[in-house]
């Protein structure tokens, strides 16, 4: 089998569990498959760096070279209890290298004080370049022929959207098979980082937050993959959040359609844009816990499992409710054009629609840190009041959504839905349901997500 194995910031974060990550690739290698490694930044660097690349800016370079030197001295560290000798020494040698460049790097945004998204995306790309070769390393001292990549050396082409970068896959396939096709034959491992790519000029470029999935999808799908295996610390994708529903199960099966609604709203086990690569290929995703390798996991592929009606119930928070209305709405179909191009222009995200059948008011949900700029440019967009009059706002507010591809053209589903909501004394803010039929989902106040999100739960049976 040829697979591509993922390991996450919680596998990769010490000594102990990257040899655990390197033994679980190991383990398939001595089996006869080829094995590509995709792997993320070590737990809250990325985080760290952002911070730093924003100290810099603000002048604060003295404490930044002080946060520098910890996170060059924990990834050395973590080298010397990995390995030794020839290896210890080339890994060591990266590691340094690394530092000195993002020293570099985050002078210059200190001496500019200023901190475009194309610096952002080299300063956070540090965290992934340092982690393959702690990962490279500890599969040579297991026997195991390995060479660490940036996503750019992979082969992995994106254009140039600093900071949410997408694919472009027809080079991106020509590319990745012409670099990494040769290194399996060899009988080598590629360490490939995750999150990072570059644009077709060769600058780095990432792939958004949790973007080592989508890197693993990416490869898979150019490679013509067997499997995708996202090594996680959870058992797999759940039918809730655990934190807000302890109750919850994990969902062996399930497709391609209903895991991209789950992680688009809220489920945070998968990057939204992890299943587009290799849903056309059909080739399987499995999502397994690295410390519980013996559970079966979550299997994605194409056909739903038809058991459950409804898989699961996902919440989105930090997010507000955008209304706008007027009678001058009425009948003018530009009206609706202007909202959202004006939005758009301004790079704010519309997360959910809904439109009242009169035509008179609009409700949309943004991310909450959009909302300021939200309501300025449709201020000024409609700074006439001729058509609409009315731009208010609700600024703590969740979004709840019920997936399963069971429930397309299933009566009773939505009267169930907010039945239980009622019952739980909650006021439904705003609806919308997708032309798939498979996604209910709707806004309540933010106070109210997590008893929403329970009394659906136990509404459906989720837990059982």
């Amino acid at each position: 089998m040829r697979i591509v194995m993922k390991f996450g910031g919680a596998l990769m974060d010490g000594a102990e569990r990257i040899n655990n990550s390197a033994s679980l690739v190991a383990e398939s290698i001595i089996k006869g498959d080829e094995v590509i490694v995709v792997v993320s930044a070590m737990s809250n660097v990325t985080d760290e760096l952002i911070d730093m690349a924003e100290s810099a800016k603000l002048g604060n370079m003295e404490k930044v070279r002080e946060r520098v030197k910890k996170i060059e001295e924990y990834h050395l560290e973590t080298a010397r209890k990995l390995c030794s000798g020839e290896v210890l020494t080339e890994t060591e040698s990266k590691i340094k290298s690394l530092i000195e460049m993002l020293t570099q790097c985050l002078t210059g945004v200190f001496l500019l004080r200023e901190l475009t998204p194309r610096s952002m995306d080299l300063i956070q790309s540090f965290g992934e370049r340092l982690s393959a070769p702690l990962m490279r390393a500890a599969l040579v001292e297991r026997g195991i022929k390995a060479v660490d990549l940036t996503g750019g050396d992979a082969g992995i082409i994106t254009d140039s959207n600093y900071g949410n970068a997408k694919p472009l896959m027809n080079l991106t396939e020509i590319m990745v098979r012409d670099r990494i096709l040769p290194m399996l034959k060899a009988g080598v491992t590629p360490v490939v980082t995750g999150f990072i790519a570059q644009d077709s000029n060769g600058v780095i470029t990432t792939l958004g937050r949790g973007g080592s999935d989508f890197t693993a999808t990416i490869l898979a799908a150019a490679l013509d993959a067997d499997e995708v295996w996202l090594w996680k610390d959870v058992d797999g994708i759940m039918s809730a959040d655990p934190k807000l529903v302890p109750e919850a199960k994990t969902i062996p099966i399930l497709s391609y359609n209903e895991v991209m609604e789950m992680a688009y709203f809220g489920a945070k086990v998968l990057h939204p844009l992890t299943v587009s690569p290799v849903q056309n290929k059909r080739i399987p995703i499995r999502i397994r816990n690295a410390f519980n390798k013996s559970h079966p996991g979550t299997l994605i592929k194409e056909k739903p499992d038809m058991t459950k009606k409804v898989k699961a119930v996902t919440a989105i928070n930090n997010v507000s409710i955008i209304n706008v209305g007027g009678a001058g709405m009425i009948g003018v179909p530009s009206v609706v054009a202007r909202v959202f191009d004006a939005l758009a222009a301004n790079n704010v995200n519309v997360i959910m629609i809904s439109q009242s059948s009169s035509q008179a008011d609009i409700s949309m949900v943004v991310k909450k840190s959009d909302l300021e700029k939200a309501l300025k440019v449709l201020k000024l967009e409609f700074r006439n009041g001729e058509m609409i009059r009315d731009i208010y706002s609700i600024p703590n507010a969740a979004v709840i959504a019920i997936v399963g591809e069971g429930m397309r053209g299933m009566k009773g589903i939505a009267a169930k839905t907010f039945t239980a909501v009622a019952e739980a004394g909650v006021n439904i803010l705003m609806i919308a349901q997708g032309s798939s039929e498979f996604n209910i989902s709707f806004a309540v106040l933010e106070e109210d997500m997590k008893k929403s999100v329970e009394a659906i739960h136990k509404a459906f049976e989720l837990d059982k």
